[in-house]
């Protein structure tokens, strides 16, 4: 078994991550900002299921400080380096989000190399591959790569593309480490993460399905974007760090077909009962959306995808590692009733 680093601790990829990490046995040590959120991040591998027994130990580590990774990856075989910036509203400035993913992701790697880990695998995104580009017919795979120069990027967007095409850059110049060995790499490029919540940390993705069971949307915009669960998405994660085939590879993790949000309201209609009473089914006209991006500089951050259909494939890493997600709609109904379970949401008769 080996010792192994997942950064950003507290988070919904990362807690999944190390749930599987120690239920293979492995010693697990993970970075949070502030040591204080040790107690919440072990509540929640708790929630999980796993009993640690001392392999999980926690270091304090920021991506835009140096302070603490040296210490966190010491004595390390593998990194998983899942941590990266994602505020729930639009920052004023881009490089709020560029600069610590890109600034980060080195430390990670260079950390990394200095003490002579064998491979980091990065927690990348769909959105450094498959926006900017016209409509396309095809599914995007992962030889493309989101074009910076596009229209209508968000900074998020640009700040997983920018943060894993440096990490390739640094591989590929400064990869060398102090044992005469070459740092390897590989890289997850998930799509919507959905599946099991196991505390208030939760993915972007997991705020859509709690709006629709709280009712806080009155209507639905014609967005369409892929979904995996959670579970598979860490699966994948530790298969590309142990594969030999999977070095110098980036892996798309999607469970089937894009769907709508509409789908999604559908899907919890037909399945959750009267807990869906509060879930919209009235699919918003693209005009009355760009009259309320008038207003709303959230809203304003959607029109550029508003009616873009799109689709992906995770063939690769199905083909060369064996990976074998859950289906779309079981991750997303992991995801509705872990949120009931765990009181995320208001449910039939009670107010938030």
């Amino acid at each position: 078994m080996s010792t192994i680093l997942v950064t950003g601790g507290s988070g919904f990829i990362a807690s999944h991550c190390i749930l599987q990490l120690l239920s293979e046995g492995h010693t697990v040590r993970t970075t949070v900002r502030n040591l204080q959120r040790e107690a919440d991040v072990r509540a929640m591998i708790k929630n999980g299921g796993a009993e640690p027994n001392g392999r999980l130990s926690f270091f304090a580590a920021d991506l835009e400080m140096d302070a603490g990774w040296a210490e966190s990856v010491r004595g390390c075989e593998y990194v998983l380096h899942v941590a990266s910036p994602f505020p729930e509203t639009v920052p004023m400035d881009e490089n709020e989000l560029v600069v610590p993913a890109r600034e980060g992701a080195l430390r990670v790697l260079r950390a990394s190399r200095d003490a002579g880990v064998r491979r980091v695998v990065l927690t990348s995104s769909f959105a450094a591959i498959g926006y900017g580009h016209k409509p396309q017919d095809e599914p995007f795979n992962e030889t493309d790569w989101t074009d910076l120069h596009g229209d209508g990027l968000t900074p998020y967007i640009k700040s997983k593309t920018i943060a894993e095409r440096a990490a390739w850059d640094f591989i590929a110049c400064e990869g060398q480490n102090k044992d005469g060995g070459k740092l390897q790499l590989s890289v997850v490029n998930p799509v919507g993460v959905f599946g099991p919540v196991l505390g208030p940390d939760y993915s972007t993705s997991i705020l859509v399905v709690q709006r629709l069971l709280d009712g806080a949307v009155p209507g639905l915009p014609k967005l369409y974007f892929g979904a995996v669960d959670v579970r598979d998405v860490a699966a994948l994660h530790i298969r590309a760090m142990t594969h030999p085939a999977a070095s110098g590879e980036r892996f798309l993790a999607v469970a089937g077909s894009f769907m709508s949000i509409l789908d999604i309201a559908h899907l919890l209609k037909s399945r959750m009962g009267a807990a869906a009473n509060k879930v919209p089914t009235w699919e918003v006209p693209n005009f009355l959306v760009r009259l309320a991006a008038l207003r709303d500089p959230a809203v304003k951050q959607i029109i550029p995808e508003l009616g873009n259909k799109k689709d992906a494939t995770s063939d690769k890493a199905r083909t060369m590692l064996g990976w074998l997600p859950r289906s779309r709609e079981d991750a997303i109904m992991a995801t509705a009733e872990s949120l009931i379970r765990l009181k995320h949401t208001t449910t039939p008769g009670r107010n938030r």
